[in-house]
């Protein structure tokens, strides 16, 4: 399906799938400014020169450019990206204060993060656009496990309470509502980001095949396509995605592998060029600008199925920048 343009369709569909789902509400909670947001963001900008910090470990903060990327854009709070994934420990202490929704899908009975693995991914995010902030959208269980329903339904829950970019790192069986969510999230803005996945294969998968998803393999520090890493032509780019060092629940930290941390690096980088972007073809969204600026600036790779090649931010946010 191509991009929704016309809002009453995009929002007819939104309607048919919250008539699906009607539980869509429940287990809401909001977490008020708590005036840390400043302070924070500061500490994550200089910490990547400090040896101390556990970004100055994340080797793909730097091979994507984000600190020459920070000169000119750091996400800005009125970017919110959407954590699909198991959640978030929004307690840690580098990620304290970033999140400010959560909300819970799956059928775990915490919207807290029991696995690690959706905590891992919002400090990878939340180190490469420190300014953002994060919706902690609970759609995975306890141990990882998503159903496309519950995918669907946190996709269209995070559009609808504003969020900017969204960030998938699973891969569920084909849907026509995970499609419709999909769609409905393209025509109302919103960048969807969407991990690979970790088979070795060439085959496509699923959210990420979707027209309107980033789909994103998984390279080493070699620039070679990461081990397990799917790819193909239906892939659009790739990002760092071995041996990732994130945040893990409790203030813990950690190393972590796979085409969800490469995922959530396109995240990030989707959120600094987004808080720079300006609508330049009168389409009254940007996330087609920003996509294009990500895609089109990427460092090419001598691997096939890597799509454009490694995502560059700092080309990014400087070709958004020069066009506006």
């Amino acid at each position: 399906m191509g991009r929704l343009r016309y809002p009453v369709i995009a929002l007819l569909l939104a309607l048919v799938i919250l008539l699906a789902y009607p539980g869509m509400l429940a287990n809401e909670a909001m977490f008020p400014d708590d005036g840390d947001g400043i302070s924070h963001v500061s500490s994550l900008r200089a910490a990547y020169l400090g040896a101390d910090s556990y970004l100055a470990q994340c080797w793909g903060i730097g091979k994507i450019g984000a600190p020459q990327a920070w000169q000119v854009a750091t996400g800005g709070e009125s970017i919110i990206v959407a954590v699909l994934d198991t959640g978030i420990d929004e307690n840690h202490r580098d990620l304290a204060g970033k999140v400010i929704l959560e909300i819970n899908f799956s059928d775990s009975p915490t919207c807290d993060d029991l696995y690690g693995h959706g905590t891992h991914t919002a400090g990878i995010i939340a180190g490469i656009a420190p300014e953002c902030q994060l919706m902690n959208v609970k759609v995975c269980d306890d141990v990882g496990r998503c159903e496309a329903s519950a995918a669907a339904r946190g996709i269209i829950w995070a559009v609808n309470h504003g969020a900017k970019v969204i960030n998938i790192g699973f891969c569920v069986e084909s849907s026509p509502y995970l499609e419709l969510a999909i769609n409905y999230a393209w025509s109302q803005g919103a960048v969807i980001v969407a991990a690979a996945g970790n088979e070795g294969k060439s085959t496509p998968v699923y959210p990420a095949y979707y027209d309107n998803c980033v789909a994103v393999a998984s390279i080493n520090g070699n620039d070679s396509l990461a081990l397990l890493s799917n790819h193909g032509d239906w892939v659009d780019v790739a990002a760092p995605g071995s041996n990732i060092y994130s945040t893990l629940p409790q203030n813990q930290y950690g190393y972590k592998s796979g085409t969800s941390s490469a995922a959530a690096h396109v995240s990030g980088v989707a959120a600094l060029v987004c808080s720079v972007a300006k609508d330049t073809n009168g389409s009254g969204v940007i996330n087609d600008e920003v996509r294009q600026a990500i895609e089109n600036n990427c460092f090419p790779l001598s691997v096939a199925g890597t799509g454009k090649g490694c995502i560059n931010a700092s080309e990014a946010v400087t070709a958004v920048t020069s066009s506006n």
